[in-house]
């Protein structure tokens, strides 16, 4: 069977139900970075995955789209209920609410619950590759950790959960490497999509390197921010305040006085564009 065509029926059976089930649940405010666009995105570097991992012709991929479309709409979802590490078995309560709704049996499931449940583990020494379905998730979901909107995702999880500012630069660095070295030993025979990412992975890498230099010069909470700890405190701005991030991005002329500040809005928005992301 085609992989082509069974990505095309997956989305024509499932991505209209499933944005309409998450945008019901899922309060943009809240945790915007991991909102439906997150999800939108997630889906497609996973088709980009399967595309690379799946042989065409081959029977066995019938049911995989239209169990991986199901497990990144929903992977994130349980957020609504809790912004913490435990937001994976929120998301496998609300899925299975999803599969109730529409008459799917949960047994027939098991492996999607599963991969939603545990896709933020990221304890990569652990034998994970019974489930192809967690496997292709979650590297899907870390690719999305990258460039610069994966600055905006790591920035606002972090500060959501009470972390210090001074002390998530090296936090986040450590957890993005983490997540790139698996990729890389997941999807390393494919020398083009590596780099591709490679350069995603570095935008964010040297962004809080930048940000670690400046830190002990920063002064957080002036009229006037600047420079790399300038965003991460617009960002802290947006999240206490419950702000959508688009309305910084349409407006981010505003903060042209800074060089920095500019530069990162200006290359968020081109890259959210770039990935069909709605503002």
């Amino acid at each position: 069977m085609n992989l082509t065509f069974t990505i095309e029926s997956a989305e024509n059976q499932f991505k209209q139900i499933l944005e309409e089930f998450f945008i019901a649940v899922y309060n943009e405010k809240s945790i915007s970075s991991h909102g439906i666009d997150h999800h939108r995105r997630v889906w497609s570097y996973s088709k980009e995955l399967l595309q690379l991992i799946l042989p065409e012709n081959n029977l066995q991929i019938q049911n995989i789209p239209s169990k991986l479309i199901i497990a990144c709409y929903m992977h994130d979802i349980g957020m609504s209920v809790d912004s913490g590490i435990k937001h994976g078995i929120h998301s496998k309560n609300l899925c299975i609410q999803f599969l109730v709704k529409n008459n799917l049996d949960e047994n027939d499931y098991s492996d999607v619950l599963d991969a939603i449940e545990n896709h933020d583990n990221k304890d990569y020494s652990s034998n994970r590759s019974a489930n192809f379905l967690l496997k292709i998730l979650s590297v899907a979901d870390d690719l999305d950790a990258f460039g610069f909107t994966g600055i905006y995702r790591f920035v606002e999880i972090y500060l959501t959960r009470g972390i210090d500012p001074g002390k998530i630069g090296y936090q986040i660095m450590d957890n993005a490497e983490r997540r790139f070295s698996n990729f890389v030993r997941t999807f390393g025979f494919d020398e083009e999509i590596v780099d591709k990412h490679k350069k995603r992975y570095e935008v964010l890498n040297n962004f809080f390197i930048k940000y670690n230099e400046q830190l002990p010069s920063c002064h957080f909470g002036t009229k006037n921010p600047s420079g790399y700890c300038g965003v991460v405190e617009i960002l802290d701005y947006l999240i206490k305040n419950k702000i959508e991030l688009k309305k910084i991005i349409l407006h981010s002329e505003k903060y042209l006085v800074d060089p920095i500040i500019s530069w990162y809005f200006s290359e968020l928005k081109k890259e959210l564009l770039v990935e069909h992301t709605v503002l």
